[in-house]
């Protein structure tokens, strides 16, 4: 069913239709979307998804997302097997929210959820919305395969333009993270470039692969190298560099290599 009455959210005067929408297993979908579309880069039928098990926290996101003119339709789930049972009625699948409030990445529940929303909604940016801001749960979130990391700290025009860089390809990570791991290993740049010298050919061109955020087959297939060489690699860069993460390696290496011999 269907209910037509616009309500008017808050100052901004946004007219917004609910529908609930009833699927298998009497499942209902609450889908809310804005009568004014500010913005035209999205086809009509795009859609954000809201995972959380929390009812007031994802609906409350939901409608901060369409006051603030997000320019997708939002629907919201308490859980991944509702969003499956939903998936029949709806579009075209723009991005994922999952927010995971105060848990921690160190839960490995936690941690095969997200890996199972990654691998589930392969073509659509999975975003994490989290309470902390720790580094190291953000570089564990983006090794997962997550599109980006939203602290709760931020504001809601913040949200939305992560939500728009992980839709266009990109990868958001809060400031606070960034700061934090440049002062890592901000006083180690004289030592890390001197860790590079030691590396190989082979090793150097790898290294530039993964400072590029290319996967294991790309580099292999460039380098003309099998994918378990390429492995091998990357474990004996990571040793060196004392890092434990391709995230970590990454963003050293970015401070380490000479210009010139980037290839």
């Amino acid at each position: 069913m269907e209910n037509t009455h616009p309500s008017h959210l808050g100052k901004s005067e946004v007219t917004s239709y609910n529908r609930d929408i009833v699927v298998n297993n009497n499942h209902q979908l609450n889908e809310k979307y804005n009568n004014d579309r500010q913005f035209q880069k999205y086809r009509p039928d795009d859609y954000l998804a809201i995972v959380d098990k929390r009812a007031l926290e994802r609906e409350c996101l939901a409608q901060a997302l369409l006051n603030h003119h997000i320019g997708l339709k939002v629907f919201t789930f308490g859980s991944l097997e509702e969003w499956q049972a939903s998936k029949k009625e709806l579009s075209n699948l723009r991005a994922v929210l999952i927010n995971t409030g105060n848990r921690s990445l160190d839960d490995a529940e936690l941690t095969a959820e997200i890996s199972e929303l990654v691998a589930t909604f392969e073509t659509a940016a999975v975003v994490v919305v989290a309470d902390n801001d720790d580094l190291t749960f953000v570089l564990k979130a983006l090794e997962l395969g997550v599109r980006g990391y939203i602290p709760t700290t931020v504001g809601i025009e913040i949200c939305m333009q992560a939500i728009e860089l992980a839709i266009a390809g990109g990868k958001f990570v809060p400031a606070s993270s960034v700061l934090a791991l440049r002062k890592l290993v901000g006083g180690r740049s004289d030592e890390f470039r001197h860790i590079a010298t030691s590396f190989t050919a082979r090793q150097s061109a790898v290294a530039e692969g993964l400072r590029r955020g290319k996967a294991n087959k790309i580099i292999a297939y460039e380098l003309n190298l099998c994918e378990s060489t390429v492995k091998v690699h990357i474990r004996n860069i990571m040793k060196k560099l004392g890092a434990t993460n391709r995230t970590e390696v990454a963003y050293k290496i970015s401070d380490m290599i000479p210009h010139e011999s980037r290839f």
